[in-house]
């Protein structure tokens, strides 16, 4: 038996009463050599949260002794909740979601925003408030982990003492810094400027929390420095180690004919892209035939990084590391040099680009008869934006559709040719094209829904920056039928290589998500019976599938779908194929993205081996697969975990721009008018929405002029005391932003 097994049966014995680690190797009988090993066993198993402390340095199963390892969150009034670690053997698939512990400010004892904490979780409950019902407590014990030693933050002065107070709202503890004369930085660092502070160890409540400034980024609120500040916090960095620049240096700058050989011709087959005006790098393309006995094939080809990021190089170790690409608001933190993601990789417009390919034949009744896989090289004919393809759907003006404009140079990394460069043949023909690749995409898409799949898709708010990087736009993007067009193939051609390495056993990662808990779908149903909304047994999925049909003209319909997606399992990468409860599939992975993703990097070397061993391709001559079950399930934890850190990121991004755009808004001479939807009501005001950019705000009950109003004893409306006049939840309202308050992150409106 392993050491590692030998603790843990021991530390699971019914009589074990918690030991040091020294007692614990007494009591293992450990041998010299067993001994040296202890610690680093000890340190894996804390780290894991499989055991904790208790009772001082003392060892115990998690779970044992009331007390559980888990990740604090503050709120920004100081209480806090701890989210459990799972318990061992009920990581992954195994996972049961159980509800988080409350934390009263005065129990959070030494932790910060997103420590990793031991918990001793009290019998007594919360109080049941604001439609939530009673919730378990506890009180933090220890801090196993520090999320960060570094946090960034706006340094302030008080009389002689000097202090940063952190960007994030929720870390509420000002920290105590020397004279930023002392630090060594030049210029020495003002109030005013945001700086990047070293956090000095905090072992007393009582004590203040001190630190060292290490760094000024500028001035607060300026882009660079903000931009700046997200990049520290999240541990991004824009540039890439020197010898990963060696050797994307070393590599072609165009497609070689040597490259050519096993890879069918697509160069002169219809092809083009589809993306945002504000498209980086340009992953996939779709192409168009049509075949004998009215049969169409339809390539999904997409970008074959894998033929240029070998396993091994220092350029496949740095992918794998970032995971994926951040796309932060005016600028991208990308996984690959720009060589590649906006170069030799990127399916721009007239280039020969080499991809892997997932090809569908639909019969005439748009049926799927057959599905190949293969490496191509194509010359993309066009660069459209979903807003040229659009119109090319649904605009039968030729001329109208020439009229449509690139999308900015500064935003973008290729415009392509603008639409009135191209003959009208050629728009003919690409307005053909999309039309019949819609009318296969919209029953593709039918019958997805018609199996269960849910329609998740929000719209969502691009934020344009203008050329000295402050925000100066907002647009609503819908999922209108440009952007559903795409994703059916996309989805389709996910769907096809996950059956395919599924049904060969193939080694490799899947994109997965799980059932929801029973648990959050109640505690969801609540939430809809109070907004009107009936809903039957929602783990029934017909269920889920109606409420969504509902909210789409619901006032509140945007925040109550953002509630079912978090009362749904997140998605994850896995080395086993566990299916996707979203999308009603029972195969899924993720393929369509390698520029931006070391996920579909993986999944196009799975590919390759396969068109190998059964397809007959030629063996690469330094060819290695290299992966086995048990590194492509550690892999596929890593790529969960900065996943994650990018969307914690890109919101953060998000959040600082809208703040931005909204403070410029205050300096206008005249005002902007918004429409905006009540969503909530409060004894102090009213909770909205802004319609357009989704953006949310409040409207404080002092601000209202003629009349004084209270809440209505459902806090369903505003009352007016004298007029009698009713606002209410769901109701629309035009209002003009008031105070923009950028350290706490808030924004206050008031009505016109």
């Amino acid at each position: 038996m392993k050491l590692r097994d030998r603790i843990l049966a021991h530390l699971r014995q019914r009589h074990y009463r918690p030991q040091d680690i020294k007692a614990l190797g007494h009591s293992l009988a450990l041998n010299k050599k067993e001994r040296n090993s202890l610690k680093f066993e000890i340190r894996q198993l804390l780290s894991k949260g499989s055991i904790v402390h208790v009772q001082g340095d003392r060892l115990a199963l998690a779970g044992e002794d009331d007390t559980r390892t888990g990740k604090i969150m503050f709120r920004q009034g100081g209480s806090a909740f701890v989210i459990l670690d799972p318990l061992p053997g009920r990581a992954g698939a195994n996972a049961i979601d159980e509800p988080a512990i409350q934390i009263a400010p005065e129990d959070t004892g030494v932790a910060l925003h997103g420590d990793k904490v031991l918990v001793k979780i009290s019998p007594q409950m919360s109080r049941a408030r604001n439609g939530r019902p009673p919730e378990p407590t506890g009180r933090v014990v220890s801090v196993a982990e520090r999320e960060s030693n570094t946090v960034v933050g706006n340094l302030t002065r008080i009389r002689n003492k000097f202090y940063v107070n952190v960007d994030d709202p929720r870390f509420v503890q000002d920290i105590a810094v020397g004279d930023p004369a002392a630090s060594g930085i030049k210029p020495v660092p003002g109030p005013g400027d945001k700086v990047v502070v070293a956090l000095a160890e905090w072992t007393a409540r009582h004590k203040p929390l001190e630190g060292k400034i290490t760094q000024c980024l500028g001035k607060t609120f300026e882009p660079g420095a903000e931009l700046a500040g997200i990049l520290i916090k999240h541990n991004l960095d824009p540039k890439f180690p020197a010898d990963v620049e060696r050797e994307v240096a070393a590599l072609p700058s165009e497609v070689a004919a040597t490259q050519l050989p096993g890879r069918l011709d697509y160069r002169d087959t219809p092809t083009f892209t589809i993306d945002p005006d504000d498209a980086k790098d340009f992953d996939d393309a779709l192409s168009i035939e049509t075949l004998d006995n009215d049969e169409t094939r339809v390539g999904i080809h997409i970008a074959d990084v894998s033929n240029y990021v070998r396993p091994g190089t220092s350029l496949d170790r740095e992918a794998r590391k970032r995971g994926n690409s951040t796309y932060l608001v005016g600028t991208v933190i990308p996984m690959l040099p720009q060589k590649l993601s906006n170069g030799l990789c990127s399916l721009v417009e007239g280039q020969d680009r080499l991809c892997k390919a997932v090809f569908l034949t639909f019969d005439k009744k748009l049926r799927i008869t057959n599905t190949t896989f293969a490496s191509t090289v194509i010359r993309s004919r066009k660069r459209l934006t979903y807003k040229q393809a659009y119109a090319f759907m649904f605009e039968n003006s030729i001329a109208k559709i020439r009229a449509l404009p690139v999308p900015p140079a500064h935003q973008t990394g290729s415009t392509g040719r603008a639409l009135k460069e191209l003959t009208d043949l050629e728009l003919v023909d690409l307005q053909h094209w999309l039309r019949s690749l819609w009318k296969i995409a919209a029953k593709l898409r039918r019958e997805r829904m018609a199996h269960g799949s849910l329609d998740l898709d929000m719209p969502e708010t691009k934020i344009f920056v203008d050329e000295k990087g402050y925000a100066d736009r907002l647009e609503r993007i819908e999922n209108d039928e440009s952007h559903q067009l795409i994703e059916e193939f996309m989805l389709a051609a996910n769907e096809a290589v996950a059956r395919l390495t599924r049904a060969h056993k193939l080694v490799s990662l899947y994109r997965v998500h799980d059932e929801p808990d029973e648990d959050k779908l109640i505690e969801y149903q609540k939430v809809l019976a109070t907004a009107g909304v009936e809903a039957g047994d929602l783990t029934q999925r017909k269920e889920i599938v109606k409420v969504l049909a509902a909210l789409e003209k619901h006032p509140q319909g945007y925040v109550l779908r953002s509630q079912l997606l978090r009362s749904l399992k997140k998605a994850c990468y896995r080395a086993t194929p566990d299916g996707h409860y979203g999308l009603a599939k029972k195969d899924y992975t993720h393929f369509t993205s390698p520029i931006r993703r070391y996920s579909d990097l993986v999944v196009h070397r799975v590919l390759a081996y396969y068109l190998i061993k059964h397809a007959g391709h030629p063996v690469p001559a330094d060819y290695k697969f290299g992966y086995s079950a048990g590194s492509m399930a550690s892999l596929g934890e890593h790529l969960s975990l900065t996943e994650t850190n990018s969307a914690e990121a890109e919101r953060e991004s998000v959040k600082i721009k809208t703040l931005e755009f909204f403070e410029r808004e205050l300096s206008k001479k005249k005002k902007t008018k918004f429409d905006a939807v009540i969503t909530d009501v409060r004894g102090a005001g009213l909770f909205i929405e802004l319609t357009e950019s989704m953006s949310f705000g409040f409207i404080n009950k002092d601000s209202f002029a003629g009349d004084v109003y209270f809440p209505n004893a459902s806090n369903t409306a505003f009352v007016g005391r004298k007029t009698k006049k009713y606002l209410k939840v769901g109701e629309h309202i035009t209002v003009v932003v008031k105070k923009v308050d950028r350290f706490k992150r808030q924004m206050d409106f008031a009505m016109v």
